[in-house]
């Protein structure tokens, strides 16, 4: 699939068939977080890809909620980053290059938040990132068989401004 086309079908996916990712589409997916572009090109990522079920179903229960999707997911990756000026940045822009890497390959995913959320730090601690690092977001990643729910999007006439607002 092209990149156009992923862009524009990719959906957030938050049930997941069991069906295991291989170890070369998610080496491809974090290949692709790699190659995003980052301000000074400081790279200042890091990523940790999560198959393990236990560890998946302990980051679902940190997040009270807000991710306990990634339990089924059969891998997860968190974006961690050195702090850098534009590390929040830098990390979003590796994870959303990531979410489209994944579509491109037939894989469903959804992002959650890491940074400024209460969890962050214990899973640092879970998945032994240093100190100094942020975890700026995680991607559950997996296939599923529920009909896509795919989001409107608001059309570009009403967005698109040319020269002024």
């Amino acid at each position: 699939m092209d990149a156009l086309t992923a862009i524009a079908t990719r959906h957030s996916t938050r049930s997941f068939t069991s069906k295991p990712l291989s170890r070369a589409d998610l080496e491809s997916i974090v290949n692709a977080g790699r190659a995003a572009p980052s301000a000074r090109n400081e790279q200042p990522w890091e990523f940790v890809v999560v198959a393990d079920a236990a560890t998946r179903r302990r980051i679902a229960e940190l997040t009270e909620g807000g991710g306990s999707f990634i339990a089924e997911a059969p891998a997860c990756i968190a974006i961690f980053s050195k702090p850098t000026k534009y590390y929040l940045e830098d990390g979003c822009l590796a994870a959303g290059t990531m979410l489209v890497a994944a579509a491109a390959l037939g894989i469903q995913s959804c992002w959650v938040a890491g940074e400024k959320k209460p969890y962050a730090d214990a899973i640092k601690t879970l998945l032994f990132a240093p100190d100094d690092y942020k975890l700026v977001s995680m991607i559950a990643l997996g296939y599923s068989d529920a009909q896509p729910q795919i989001s409107t999007k608001r059309p570009l006439n009403e967005v698109l401004h040319w020269e002024r607002f």
